[in-house]
Parts: structure tokens; C-alpha cells; sequence
């Protein structure tokens, strides 16, 4: 019975167990565990999202307060479309955290950052610009371009002298989305070196709308790999979202694909940057506790659990603080939200928004739960404990679990 062991992904002399990890923001996939998956042979990813917030939590920067100060003025004006970023303080946090990570890295793996092109930052070409740039320039293995179609974002980075030494990739949820990629990007002469296709069982945001449940992932991978084929090109392809064991990543790698993302099950790992009570929330998930809703201000729809305290929030927008969504003119929908309940709740202390969440704060703070569809299944990899509570993984363990099981099982760490 064939294991994921059996198979290897090729990235032109480099060979690598095929897994990969994905990037989940914000410092979801901390450095430490993109460097422990890197060092058992697979591709660990960072995540770029909100680098200011992090690198101020991480390498005792103020970047943060420095924003706030500049911009508190701003605090009570609903317009929001004074407050900028400063460029300089983006490429320092995006080289300070990419360095970090690859300054530690063995030298078995790889370790990619995970670049989402919704956040928009309130200028999103240059904010992008510099958080790709700074990300080669800090010596990045590779960079996977995700939430957005990235139509334009391997022409912010051609003249860079690493921008064919890089790997770059591309996460699309359609055949359609790959190829409009792939003819927007034509003009720069460069195919991406692997392409994350994922399903409807992912967490976090959906590239899907709410009708996420008619799509299947082996059927959209199956398109695709068809379209490849008869276009004559050898890229390769990453299934990703619901690929719980080693079995269902071995389903895919026995048809033709080139290694699995996989997530949900990394959540639980000690390396990953979600504090220890909200793993335990994780653990204790059933499937009734997970939904998907819109209230993400990108227009996604995302996968996380009922009980996050992020859902029903009225919290002050944080713009002035964070701001990542905010769009080319200032705009976020959250703002609009929060200030229909506030006209509409005159005088009161506290207010409650059903429609929309503010992301930046409540993602900071680790308040915004999302999660993978199998999230529920996660009680099922580990021991409780006496207390009630779950024993805590390592990536260690997650990683051999799908490096070599077989017959759909999952390997228990040793009790305590």
C-alpha cells in the first residue's frame, strides 16, 4: 500500500517530501513551524499578512504605535482614506520576519511566504509591490500568491534580479481563475513553478461564493490537469483543502499530482502561533460549530467556527492601528457596518454588527476562528486528557503521520 513517503516533489534538482504546509495568517504558520517543516524535508510557508502587527510582536518594533500616532487625529472621522502606510516600515517588517525565517532554515526544505493580494493596504499595487519585492530581496524560497488573482503581480517583480531564481506560485479554486492568469502574466515570459489548486473544504477564505458545497476538489484538479495536458505544460499541481490523512493525500499523488497543502491538522501543533485555549476550541469543534459566512469585509466567504468572538463584534474600526483592508480610496465594508449600528444606536455603550467583522483587529488578537472543514475531526488525533482538555501535537508528529500512514489511519502521539 503505497504512502506519501513513496513520492517526491521535484523542484528542479531539489527533491522534497511532498507536503506542504500553508500559510495562515496572521502568524497562524509561525516561523518555527515553517522552519520544523522545512527541516523534515517538506515546504513550510509564513504568512505576510499584517508583517507591521507581527514584527512589533516578534522583534520589538514599534511599527504599530508609530502608525497610531501618526494618524489618531483620524480616529473619529469615518473617512478613512488619510491613513497610509509607510513603505519603508512594510519592506522592513516583510525583510525582518522573511530573514528571520531563512536565516534558521536547515538545509533539507524549503520555506515559502504566503502573499494575499486582498490586502489592500489602502494602496494595493505599491503596498504589494514592496511586500514581494522585500520578501526576494530578504531571501525567500518561494512566494505562493493568494487570495486574488494576482493578474499583474509577477510585473511588480520581473526586473528583480531574483525573479526567475525564486519559486513562484499561484493559488486558484478554478480552471478559469488559472487561466486568466496565465494570459494576464504571459507578457513577462514566465510560467508559475507550481500552482496550489484549492477546494471547497479549505479554511479561512473561500474562493468560492456561497455555493461553495456544488464544487469538489478532485474534480476542479481533474480540469485542470486536463487543460495542462492539452496545453502542452509541466507544472505543478498541489491539491489543497480537506486532505486529512495520508491516505487522501496519496489519492491524489497516485493521479498525477505533485504534492498536497495541507493546514487544519498543523493548527494543533505547538509550533503553530494559535494560543493554547483556542487550540482546545479546535479540538472540541463538531461539525455543527463550523460555518460559512460572509462576514470577512474582502467579500469572501470564510470557513470558521459559530463561537469565534469576532462574529457579532462591534468593536471601533482599528484603521488607524491597521487598516489592511482598506481599499485604493479608504473604504472597508466593515466601516459601513459598524457606523449603520451606531446611527442606528444612539448613545449606546456597546453595539453589535451581525454582516461584517473588523478582520485586522480581531485576526491580530486571535479572535477570529477560522478553520478548515475537517476541523471537527481533529479530537480524532490526539488523547484527552483528564482535565477534559487535548494533548497538544508537534509538527513533527502531523507531518509523519501523513508521511507515512496508510489505510486512512491516524497515529496517536504518545500519552503523557
Amino acid at each position: 500500500m503505497k504512502r506519501v513517503d513513496d513520492f517526491r516533489l521535484h523542484f528542479g534538482k531539489q527533491e522534497l517530501v511532498p507536503i506542504m504546509v500553508g500559510g495562515m495568517g496572521v502568524d497562524i504558520s509561525t516561523a518555527e513551524l515553517a522552519i520544523e517543516v522545512a527541516r523534515l524535508g517538506g515546504v513550510g510557508h509564513i504568512s505576510d499578512a499584517m508583517l507591521p502587527t507581527v514584527a512589533d510582536r516578534r522583534y520589538d518594533t514599534d511599527f504599530v504605535k508609530d502608525k497610531l500616532q501618526q494618524y489618531k487625529y483620524n480616529i473619529e472621522n469615518t473617512n478613512k482614506s488619510a491613513v497610509k502606510f509607510d513603505l519603508g516600515q512594510v519592506a522592513e517588517a516583510t525583510h525582518l520576519h522573511v530573514s528571520h525565517s531563512m536565516e534558521a532554515k536547515g538545509s533539507s526544505g524549503m520555506i515559502f511566504i504566503n502573499c494575499m493580494e486582498k490586502l489592500t493596504m489602502n494602496a494595493p499595487r505599491e503596498t504589494l509591490t514592496v511586500r514581494l519585492r522585500s520578501a526576494l530581496d530578504a531571501g525567500i524560497d518561494g512566494i505562493t500568491l493568494a487570495a486574488g488573482l494576482h493578474l499583474g503581480s509577477f510585473a511588480l517583480m520581473e526586473d528583480h534580479p531574483r525573479f526567475r531564481d525564486a519559486k513562484l506560485g499561484i493559488i486558484v479554486s478554478s480552471l478559469r481563475a488559472l487561466q486568466l492568469f496565465l494570459r494576464k502574466n504571459a507578457r513577462t515570459s514566465r510560467l508559475p513553478d507550481y500552482i496550489v489548486v484549492e477546494g471547497p473544504l479549505a479554511g479561512g477564505h473561500l474562493g468560492f461564493g456561497m455555493d461553495w458545497a456544488k464544487y469538489d476538489l478532485r474534480t476542479i484538479v481533474n480540469e485542470i490537469q486536463q487543460y495542462l495536458q492539452a496545453e502542452h505544460l509541466d507544472i505543478p499541481l498541489i491539491p489543497a483543502g480537506g486532505i486529512f490523512t495520508g491516505s487522501d493525500a496519496v489519492s491524489f499523488l497516485d493521479t498525477g499530482a505533485a504534492a498536497v497543502q495541507v493546514a487544519t491538522r498543523f493548527t494543533v501543533a505547538q509550533e503553530c502561533g494559535l494560543p493554547k485555549d483556542v487550540m482546545q476550541e479546535y479540538f472540541k469543534a463538531s461539525e455543527e460549530d463550523i460555518e460559512v459566512n460572509s462576514v470577512s469585509p474582502t467579500g469572501y466567504p470564510m470557513r470558521m467556527l459559530k463561537s469565534c468572538p469576532a462574529i457579532g463584534s462591534g468593536i471601533r474600526p482599528g484603521c488607524e492601528s491597521y487598516g489592511y483592508l482598506l481599499d485604493s480610496s479608504g473604504n472597508c465594508s466593515y466601516i459601513d457596518s459598524y457606523n449603520r449600528e451606531v446611527a442606528a444606536h444612539p448613545g449606546a455603550k456597546k453595539i453589535s454588527v451581525m454582516d461584517k467583522t473588523c478582520l485586522c483587529t480581531h485576526m491580530r488578537n486571535f479572535k477570529c476562528w477560522t478553520c478548515g472543514h475537517y476541523t471537527y475531526r481533529l479530537k480524532d488525533t490526539s488523547h484527552k486528557l483528564a482535565d477534559g482538555s487535548y494533548q497538544l501535537l508537534t509538527a513533527e508528529h502531523v507531518f509523519h503521520d501523513y508521511q507515512f500512514s496508510t489505510d486512512n489511519k491516524i497515529a496517536l502521539p504518545e500519552s503523557f
